[in-house]
């Protein structure tokens, strides 16, 4: 993209780059009540019939995502005009939906920073391997690498290791800032369930909770994965790699129904978030609307975005994602061309 056609983008998004108070304060009105609602409507319809309760759970497994989406905004400064608002509502936010605010502030940052950069993945990402990295790795690795990218482990034990273990902790050399808030964060989520707990038993306490930790969370881990890892999705090494292509080319459009939309607080115009951070979620359809250059990112839908479960490994001779299967080949050669040298090293 040209330097001129550059500044007419940044220029055509910059009037989205301001959150709107009202809107903002009529997004969180919308969002966190229900939750609270439907939990009630949960417990309380455990006595009527447990499908009712998962119903009710199911449903504010939703409105939790949506609540992420507003910690999500917080965490780019982007839902409030104000620092300490946004750091204020984004801790809220972040016990309720288990997420600790500055912690995750940091390695989503870097996310945004190096998306699309095979020379400085592992940090805020899901991990990925090229086909060459996979044909060189051992054993182990790709045992490994595989368990990792199996749908079960990714989409169903990865949400109870990823509220239960990751969320919880810090890296060694967190700030004293980080630290503090992932304690008051961990407290505030064992305090609240202690007294749900005591209010209402163990069994129900589970019995609802864990519904609701387990579809937000793997509704979640979907949308994160499904919209970086389509099959001619953008990634370069360092030297070759580009912010803005890597926002147009290396994101999707994620067209949802209009209800999943809503609930997912439109992240699935993801391109566009990622080219512009600042932009309050409920701009971003506006924004790839009213901007032609952005309509051109890749478009995926419900039913191909399910494909993207196969694309497994990036090849970066042909710059695609691959399937295990599609790499099979190559692998069974790289043994045959070791177990030759041992020979004849022998």
């Amino acid at each position: 993209m040209g330097h001129s056609k550059l500044a007419q983008l940044k220029k055509s998004i910059k009037q989205f780059e301001q959150s709107d108070t009202k809107a903002s304060v009529w997004q969180m009105i919308n969002t966190i009540p229900p939750v609270f609602i439907l939990w009630f409507l949960a417990y309380a319809s455990l006595s009527v019939s447990i499908w009712l309760s998962l119903a009710c759970s199911v449903v504010a497994a939703g409105f939790v995502v949506r609540t992420f989406i507003i910690f999500h905004d917080c965490c780019h400064g982007s839902f409030f005009k104000n620092r300490k608002l946004n750091h204020f509502i984004g801790t809220i936010t972040g016990i309720i939906t288990m997420f600790p605010y500055e912690k995750w502030k940091r390695e989503h940052s870097i996310h945004h920073a190096t998306s699309s950069n095979l020379d400085k993945r592992g940090t805020g990402d899901v991990w990925i391997m090229t086909v060459k990295e996979y044909v060189k790795a051992s054993k182990l690795e790709r045992l490994q690498y595989r368990l990792y990218r199996n749908p079960f482990v990714m989409f169903v034990l990865g949400p109870l290791y990823l509220f239960l273990v990751s969320n919880r902790m810090n890296r060694k050399d967190a700030k004293k800032k980080e630290i503090r808030n992932t304690y008051l964060t961990n407290v505030s989520i064992v305090a609240l369930s202690a007294i749900l707990i005591l209010l209402v038993g163990w069994q129900s306490f589970l019995l609802v909770h864990l519904p609701i930790m387990f579809v937000s969370g793997s509704l979640g881990i979907w949308l994160f994965y499904v919209q970086h890892q389509f099959e001619d999705s953008y990634f370069e090494d360092e030297e070759d790699w580009d912010y803005v292509k890597a926002a147009i080319d290396g994101s999707s459009y994620y067209k949802l129904p209009r209800v999943l939309q809503w609930i997912t607080g439109n992240i699935g115009y993801h391109h566009v978030h990622h080219l512009s951070p600042k932009v309050p979620n409920y701009y971003l359809e506006d924004v790839h609307e009213t901007t032609p250059p952005l309509q051109q990112a890749t478009t995926i839908t419900m039913k191909s975005s399910l494909k993207s479960i196969l694309f497994r490994l990036f090849d970066e001779d042909e710059k695609k994602f691959v399937s295990f299967k599609e790499v099979k080949p190559l692998l069974n050669q790289s043994t045959q061309n070791i177990s030759l040298k041992h020979k004849e090293s022998v």
